[in-house]
């Protein structure tokens, strides 16, 4: 199995991966380690990534994913994934599974204004709203709460 955690800039995804990989003994895979440079400045300087601008981003996550499955290794991905056809290019086979965090605006400004040390510009979260495609198959998760009831309900919901 490989969960994949989705979702805009400040909703949690590193947080919950780390601590549910390690509850599970998993390998955790931080999305943003996978951008080229260019990305990075990118969106630093506070410009939106192009669909062309991912494609490499996500061709390297994708063998990240194909590669631990074909060795029978199990991970958590932490991913944006803002569109379905992100999720289409990472659902490698049945073993993947997406599990989308959401919070409402407000909200995820106030994580972003308080996060300090990441690439991210929060000037960008608009534009990861309106890029957003709210996935048709996943599990739903409030971001709002609590790391460890969000871990726990990812790990009862997947029998995990």
């Amino acid at each position: 199995m490989f969960i994949i955690l989705t979702g805009v800039a400040g909703s949690g995804k590193t947080t919950i991966g780390k601590f549910l990989a390690e509850e599970l003994g998993w390998r955790f895979y931080e999305g943003d380690e996978f951008h080229p440079s260019a990305n990075i400045e990118k969106m630093r300087r506070g410009e939106a990534l192009t669909d062309e601008d991912r494609q490499p981003w996500l061709e390297a996550l994708r063998l990240v994913i194909e590669t631990a499955l074909k060795n029978d290794q199990r991970g958590v991905l932490a991913c944006s994934a803002l569109k379905e056809s992100y999720r289409t290019r990472l659902r490698v086979n049945e073993q993947v599974i997406f599990v989308h965090l959401s919070a409402a605006p407000d909200v995820i400004q106030h994580r972003l204004e308080q996060r300090q040390g990441h690439f991210m510009n929060p000037s960008l979260l608009e534009s990861q709203f309106a890029t957003l495609e709210t996935p048709q198959i996943a599990l739903m998760l409030d971001a709002s709460l609590p790391p460890a009831a969000l871990v726990q309900q990812v790990r009862q919901t997947l029998d995990i």
